[in-house]
């Protein structure tokens, strides 16, 4: 069986982090070709540093590709209140020796997808918007796109507004522009990934093993402050759950809808709107994922952390 290929859009971000990991453990399903960065969780600058510090703490040699500064008609509005100052605070790393590859995002993500020999699989964990732009620009890349696992959206609620996932908030129009592209898509938002909870009892040992178990255990040590901060007795690991289905899709149960997205709404800005009507006769273009095994996935999450300690010996 050959490797899926891979391409990571993402703005780590403390579980973009994790979610990242989880695929280097696993290189034996999957060909990662590259990671471009998004601002989202914070600034183009912070996020694109956060990635290259995780491609060295990992020793990753995939290219790193800083990607859009901001949303595509919006100005930027970050997750400075749950990922800190740097977008990734907690653990203390070095300032990465790597720099990004000196080449425009979309050319990156156009050339790399047309010159893979099979379909590559784009997992987006941040907003939309390189997803988007590289859509607008060359729509005949959709052919070479297998799917589209990402993090974002929830058809019941949101967490930035009442009714908008922060991913999608932050970027509406991209979002919308992703949704209706005909490209299948795997849809892990707030609907299963609050259910996707880890316990400090989950990871405290952590902080006795390997390279990536400190990392971890750091990571989700400052995540769980925010999480403890707004009510929640566990840290939903949201970005996680996008790659934890690539791996293993028998951990989550989802459903089929036709789901679009609010752009215009004074109080629904960014709201995944799924049609659950019976009668409705729109296309089943997202596949949402609504529940999971959490035992069966923070055994994966934990496997993978202590796989990927053993690698980096």
């Amino acid at each position: 069986m050959s490797k899926r290929n891979i391409i990571v859009d993402t703005d780590p971000g403390h579980d973009d982090a994790i979610a990242i990991m989880l695929l280097l453990a696993h290189q034996e399903q999957f060909n990662i070709l590259g990671f471009v960065t998004v601002a989202g969780n914070q600034t183009s600058d912070k996020v694109t540093t956060n990635m290259l510090k995780i491609s060295e703490l990992t020793r990753c040699a995939a290219p790193v590709v800083r990607g859009s500064l901001k949303p595509l008609t919006r100005e930027l509005e970050t997750g400075a209140e749950a990922h800190g100052i740097s977008g990734m605070d907690g653990p203390d790393l070095p300032f990465p020796t790597r720099l990004p590859l000196d080449m425009d995002s979309i050319e990156f993500l156009y050339s790399t997808i047309m010159e893979a020999r099979e379909k590559v699989t784009i997992v987006a964990l941040g907003p939309l918007t390189n997803i988007a732009k590289l859509l607008l620009a060359h729509p005949e890349i959709k052919g070479n796109i297998e799917e589209i696992s990402l993090m974002g959206g929830g058809i019941n609620k949101g967490n930035k507004t009442a009714t908008a996932e922060f991913n999608i908030y932050v970027d509406p129009e991209a979002a919308e522009i992703v949704y209706s592209s005909g490209i299948p898509i795997i849809m892990s938002g707030l609907d299963v990934t609050e259910k996707a909870n880890i316990y400090p009892s989950d990871w405290e040992d952590l902080h006795t093993k390997g390279i990536a178990s400190r990392f971890t255990a750091s990571l989700l040590d400052f995540y769980a402050k925010y999480a403890k901060e707004h009510g929640f007795e566990g840290s939903s690991l949201h970005d996680p759950c996008a790659t934890a289905y690539l791996i293993d899709p028998t951990l989550f149960e989802g459903t089929f809808y036709s789901v679009h997205i609010e752009t215009k709404g004074e109080l629904t800005r960014g709201m995944t709107v799924a049609d659950k009507r019976s009668f409705a006769q729109a296309p089943l273009n997202v596949k949402v994922l609504t529940d999971i095994d959490r035992q069966r996935f923070i055994q994966l999450v934990r496997d993978s952390i202590l796989t990927l300690d053993s690698q980096l010996k």
